[in-house]
């Protein structure tokens, strides 16, 4: 059996590579500071180190220098990980027998196939295509799943939210699990039930604590199907949703008067503990493809009074032969709207003559199936709550720059070529 010695102050980090990389047959040693993984290192004679340069107790350089020194060790392959690396010390480490170098947080899938080709492994890893993300705020933990159920994801998750309730100091959280853009059926039930147990028993709260945002059909007949998960209730209703969550109406969204947003939230909140999250769940073969790889001429329209925001749209997608028009409110661009007459809406939402709610609202009545992007400066989670519940496929907060804008075009679009 091939050892692996794990050497990170991160207890997550090392509890899910000891986690994981166990299922492959593959022993794994822990410690928790260069001290121990030098006492460890002499001890267990690993195939494999795989160690943070940030150490305390010893320094990651002396651990190496020591692991050189004895001939017992010096030939065992070390993987570095660091929060950053300059040219110069990425030339030393290769010195003292480093490997690989991944910078923080570490792609997991990345690491991982790096260990086993090191090790002479064959690793599997599940590559189901899969955007998750997890935040805290206001009392909710929000878990985001979208374009496929990947097992990788589901139990980097596990870890996600054990951090997200360490760092936040939560107890008793609601939670709710958005699933868009992603179609489960039948033969994806055995991770469907993974992840669900996955959110009721690491977010540490009853299944009628969570709330699940899905269109999917199957995913309510599943849920029937299963008395561990009947509490959980499941809506294709975001405001109610957030209602039940929240306790209360989340109506009344911006302040005609003043035209201002009430004050509610939108990003995650601040953590109770001086310390970043480390968990991550980005993949190394998710590169989003640029948009260059349309060749048709797509035409996109650009709902905004700002002709800043009118010119950093042309400026996205300059180097393309798309066609970009320009409307200053939304009653000008609704007088020239057809069905087909646009792949693409960039919208504001705050604007003169008719803004943007009003806008959305009008194009839900005329059934519209265009890709719509928000682009504003109103950023509190009322306003986005509201404007998804009009069926926009995303929402951008000012300042922006022509980058962004590309990047989340691409994303939608490649979702529809």
């Amino acid at each position: 059996m091939k050892r692996i010695l794990v050497i990170d102050e991160s207890s997550l980090f090392r509890d899910y590579l000891k986690h994981k990389i166990e299922s492959f047959g593959i022993e794994t040693v822990l410690a928790a500071n260069g001290l121990e993984g030098s006492l460890k290192l002499r001890g267990v004679l690993p195939d494999l180190i795989i160690m943070d340069s940030q150490l305390t107790r010893k320094t990651s350089l002396e651990l190496l220098k020591e692991k050189n020194d004895n001939p017992n060790t010096a030939r065992v392959p070390v993987i570095m990980t660091s929060s950053n690396f300059d040219r110069e010390k990425v030339v030393e480490m290769a010195k003292w027998g480093v490997r690989k170098i991944f910078t923080k947080p570490v792609k997991m899938d990345a690491l991982l196939k790096t260990t086993g080709e090191i090790l002479g492994l064959s690793i599997d890893l599940d590559s189901t295509p899969c955007i998750v993300s997890a935040h805290f705020n206001d009392e909710i933990i929000i878990v985001e799943v979208a374009m496929g159920l990947n097992v990788e994801k589901i139990e980097l998750l596990k870890f996600k939210l054990i951090e997200l309730r360490d760092l936040y100091q939560v107890r008793n959280p609601n939670v709710l699990l958005i699933m868009s853009n992603i179609e489960i059926r039948p033969d994806d039930s055995l991770k469907l039930s993974a992840l669900l147990s996955v959110v009721s028993e690491y977010s540490g709260i009853r299944t009628r604590m969570i709330k699940i945002l899905t269109n999917s059909a199957y995913v309510r007949t599943f849920i029937d199907g299963r008395k561990d998960f009947s509490e959980i209730e499941v809506t294709n209703n975001l405001e109610k949703a957030m209602d039940g969550l929240l306790g209360r109406k989340t109506g009344s969204y911006i302040d005609g008067d003043r035209k201002v947003v009430h004050q509610e939230f939108l990003s995650a909140a601040t953590p109770k503990k001086p310390q970043d999250e480390k968990i991550q769940f980005r993949f190394e073969g998710e590169r989003v493809q640029d948009i260059s790889f349309i060749k048709e001429k797509l035409r996109f329209a650009v709902v905004d009074d700002d002709p800043v925001i009118q010119e950093f749209v042309k400026a996205a997608f300059s180097d393309t032969p798309f066609e970009i028009s320009v409307y200053d409110n939304g009653k000008l661009f609704l007088d020239v709207y057809r069905e087909d007459a646009f792949d693409m809406i960039f919208l504001d939402l705050m604007m003169p003559v008719m803004d943007g709610f009003e806008t959305l609202k009008n194009l839900v009545e005329l059934k519209n199936k265009i890709p719509v992007i928000v682009l504003s400066a109103l950023s509190r989670k009322e306003t986005v709550i509201k404007a998804l519940t009009f069926g926009v496929r995303s929402y951008l907060i000012k300042p922006l720059k022509p980058e962004w804008i590309r990047k989340k075009a691409t994303e939608i679009l490649q979702m529809n070529f």
